[in-house]
């Protein structure tokens, strides 16, 4: 699927005008329709003009309802796809304030049970120290405390015994030195000292590790349910199960390369001695 932030707006309109046209060319009202799917007519009212997106589950329903032609049916999928695919862009997110992207992150936070954080260039801000977080936002506009201070407000979901973490960092997103040496040290002590929490796993993939699929992009996944994908320009989020499904299985074969437990502890530790010497 090629990626256009501006055709992921178009298509939930697309996707209502479509839907809505499919049901009138097969001569069927809005009450038979929604009762064949098993579904409110309110919902479908809402599907049909845009107010609501469809859930690809929903679309099937719909179409094997309508029967259009395959072609037909093809369009409305990969239309479908896209409007279950959201683009948030970087600058959008400033102009709101970052403190409020924070906010709408720890309430997704408090609604997902199992995370896995797939980390190729730098730590995320659930591991990192003030100091750390402090130097990844220095290219951010505006006063940045505020952020700082809800960036780390969402670290005590780590210590939710209800939640499982497993961050997954390469060998570079350990070490990349955004700080002075110290502020790194103190950073690397913090990862080993976080992966003896019972409910937390952090895997390292050491340099060299023979790894067959490049790390493309840093990305978490949410349960069994979101993906969202980091860009140096914004974030895109993927619901389409085949999209998790994918994100998920990269997630597993990476981690067949990861050392976790003990043996990253001893990895980190000497990183974390090389920077304090």
């Amino acid at each position: 699927m090629t990626f256009d932030p501006q055709q992921l707006g178009r298509s939930k309109s697309d996707l209502a005008e479509t839907l809505r046209t499919l049901r009138r060319r097969a001569n069927r009202t809005q009450v038979w329709l929604a009762q064949r799917c098993k579904m409110s007519q309110t919902k479908l009212s809402n599907i049909e003009t845009g107010r609501a997106t469809p859930s690809l589950v929903d679309v099937e329903l719909l179409l094997s309802a309508l029967g259009p032609p395959a072609g037909i049916a093809a369009e409305v999928r990969t239309l479908a796809r896209l409007a279950n695919t959201e683009w948030q862009g970087k600058r959008v997110s400033w102009r709101r304030g970052i403190d409020k992207r924070q906010a709408e992150l720890a309430g997704l936070e408090q609604k997902t049970t199992a995370f896995r954080y797939f980390l190729p260039a730098m730590a995320t801000d659930l591991l990192a120290t003030p100091e750390y977080i402090r130097a990844s936002l220095t290219h951010s506009p505006g006063d940045t405390s505020k952020t700082v201070a809800r960036k780390l407000e969402r670290q005590a979901v780590l210590h939710d015994s209800t939640k499982r973490f497993t961050f997954l960092l390469t060998e570079q997103a350990v070490r990349w030195a955004i700080a002075p040496p110290p502020v790194m040290a103190a950073h690397i002590d913090r990862l080993v000292s976080l992966s003896r929490l019972p409910n937390v796993r952090i895997g390292v993939l050491s340099t060299g590790a023979t790894v067959s699929r490049g790390p493309m992009n840093t990305f978490t996944v949410y349960d069994r349910r979101l993906v969202t994908v980091e860009t140096f320009t914004g974030r895109i989020v993927f619901q389409d199960p085949r999209d998790v499904a994918e994100h998920l299985s990269l997630f597993d074969a990476y981690t067949r390369h990861a050392h976790f437990a003990d043996s990253a502890r001893k990895l980190m530790e000497e990183w974390a001695d090389a920077y304090r010497s």
